[in-house]
This record gives C-alpha cells, sequence and structure tokens, in this order.
C-alpha cells in the first residue's frame, strides 16, 4: 500500500482520512474517522468501542454494512500504517444513516457533494500535477509558473483561471496590490533571489501581498513556494504540519512581520520531494486553508 494515492478530507476541522483501493478502483474512507465526526468524540478507544458494538447490532439485524466493510493500511498519528476498517461511498452513506442526529444530516450533505465542488474539482486536478509529472514542466520562481499552476488547477472552472487580475481586491480590510501596477510588480518579484530560506519566504510573502488572481491565490501559490524549495534547497514543506489557524494567522501579520511564518514553515521542511504521500497529503492541507476563508 505505499503507493496508494491517500486523501485526507475534512468535516468541520476534523480529519477523514481516506486511500485509494486499486484493487475496485474506488475511494475507501476510514470508518473509525467517521464514527468520530458522527458522535463528535475525539477518543480513540471511545470511538473504536462504539464502531464494535455498531458492527455487532447492524450484524444482527442483518445489515449488508457490515460485510462490505474491509481493512486497508492507514497511517495512524504515530506515522505507522495499521489495518483499518474502511467503507466505500455507498458503505458511508449507509453508516452514517444509522446515526439519527443532526450531525449525519449535515455530514451527508458534505460527503455527497464536496468532490463535486468547485473546490474538489480543482483538488483533483491539483492531485494530477503529480500524478502526471506535471510539475516538470512549469517554470519555477516566475509569475509565468504561478500562472500555469493557477491555469490548471481552475482550468474550465474560473473564466479568469491563469489570467492576472485588472481589478483591486481586498480581503479583511487589507488591500492586495494595485492592479494598475500589477505588472511591475510581478516584474520585481520575479527578480527576486531564491538563494536560500530566507529569501524565498520574502519571495513567497511578496507574491501573497501581489495576490495576481481574483480567486486561488493561496492554493497556488503554495505549490509555488514549494517548487522553489525544491529547486534551490532541495527540500518542500511538510503541510500537515502546519495548523490551519497558525497558518492564517502568520500569513495575515507576514506583511509586516514574516518571522511568524519562517518558523512555521522552518519546522514543517523535509527533504521528501518526491513523496507522492507528501504531496498529496499538503494538497489536501492546502485546500483545507481555504475553507470558510
Amino acid at each position: 500500500m505505499n503507493s496508494s494515492k491517500i486523501s485526507i478530507r475534512f468535516f468541520n476541522d476534523r480529519e477523514v482520512r481516506a486511500v485509494w483501493d486499486e484493487e475496485n478502483t474506488n475511494w475507501k474512507f476510514s470508518v473509525l474517522d467517521i464514527v468520530s465526526v458522527l458522535n463528535d468524540e475525539v477518543d480513540y478507544t471511545k470511538n473504536r468501542n462504539y464502531w464494535k458494538y455498531l458492527k455487532a447490532k447492524l450484524k444482527r439485524e442483518g445489515s449488508q454494512l457490515v460485510s462490505t466493510t474491509n481493512q486497508l493500511k492507514l497511517q495512524a498519528a504515530d506515522g505507522k500504517r495499521y489495518n483499518t476498517d474502511v467503507l466505500d461511498s455507498e458503505g458511508v452513506v449507509l453508516l452514517a444513516k444509522s446515526f439519527p442526529n443532526n450531525r449525519a444530516l449535515k455530514f451527508l450533505d458534505w460527503f455527497l457533494y464536496s468532490d463535486h465542488s468547485l473546490d474538489g474539482q480543482s483538488k483533483k486536478k491539483a492531485y494530477t500535477l503529480f500524478e502526471g509529472n506535471l510539475l516538470e514542466n512549469i517554470e519555477v520562481g516566475t509569475s509565468k509558473g504561478l500562472q500555469q499552476i493557477h491555469a490548471y488547477l481552475f482550468g474550465g472552472l474560473y473564466e479568469f483561471a491563469g489570467q492576472i487580475r485588472q481589478k483591486n481586491i481586498s480581503k479583511g480590510g487589507f488591500q492586495f496590490a494595485n492592479a494598475r501596477f500589477l505588472d511591475d510588480t510581478l516584474k520585481r518579484i520575479e527578480q527576486m533571489s531564491e538563494s536560500n530560506f530566507d529569501d524565498i519566504v520574502d519571495k513567497y510573502v511578496e507574491m501573497n501581498v501581489a495576490h495576481p488572481f481574483m480567486e486561488g491565490n493561496g492554493r497556488s501559490s503554495r505549490i509555488w513556494l514549494d517548487l522553489m524549495l525544491k529547486k534551490n534547497l532541495q527540500k518542500c514543506v511538510d503541510w500537515s504540519k502546519i495548523g490551519k489557524i497558525e497558518y492564517m494567522e502568520a500569513m495575515r501579520v507576514s506583511t509586516t512581520e514574516s518571522s511568524l511564518l519562517r518558523d512555521l514553515l522552518m519546522n514543517a521542511l523535509t527533504k521528501q520531494i518526491n513523496d507522492r504521500e507528501l504531496f498529496m497529503k499538503g494538497i489536501d492541507y492546502s485546500y483545507y486553508y481555504e475553507e470558510n476563508n
């Protein structure tokens, strides 16, 4: 299972792990993660015991759910892989319907439609950047390279995919670079050094301030950042080590003080630059950062 596709979905800021089943060509989802979400319970032992109780109950009732449950290896919090009960999409729906509470309804609404949302479709495109070796064809550290990433992630989803914005935009009261001078701003950013970690972070911060697209800047620029780190330092960011709240706060203050962002990124650097699962997990977290922001 080391070469399997791994995905992490987030429901109400809680992880729902998934693994691609090559034999059956579908995604399989961790039962314990779903039980945790539906019971709003973080204790692993309690979730395991509840699933054991529920599985026995469903078996007595003759439910087909138990027979469709199988085991695949998923990575746990300690970094090791363990055989874990998993269900395909149909099984997940049946499981959720076994929970008579409002969370089950909200979970089903999220589960059934999240993959078909704009972000869901864009995330699938992001996975393909790695699967199709397309990253090798992207310019590193240039505005054109960032446009290439954005065009691929959002092509067919946004009419402005890959296009530099012509309008001024702001977020949370912060005004991003003036559209009138954006071309000159991007040329200046391109010329910034990438010779060391601090220089690369400075360049990343400046590109965030420029915010060259109407939407999708964060998801595109994090891939852009990793490509610079890989090329110049033979490292990349393990985004799963950076929490959403910490990252968003670090980015918010980075325009005047970037030390918090530097510390977060430095502590999450890894030499696993060609690791498929690390990239996929990074995409999951990158899109998670943008939820409800």
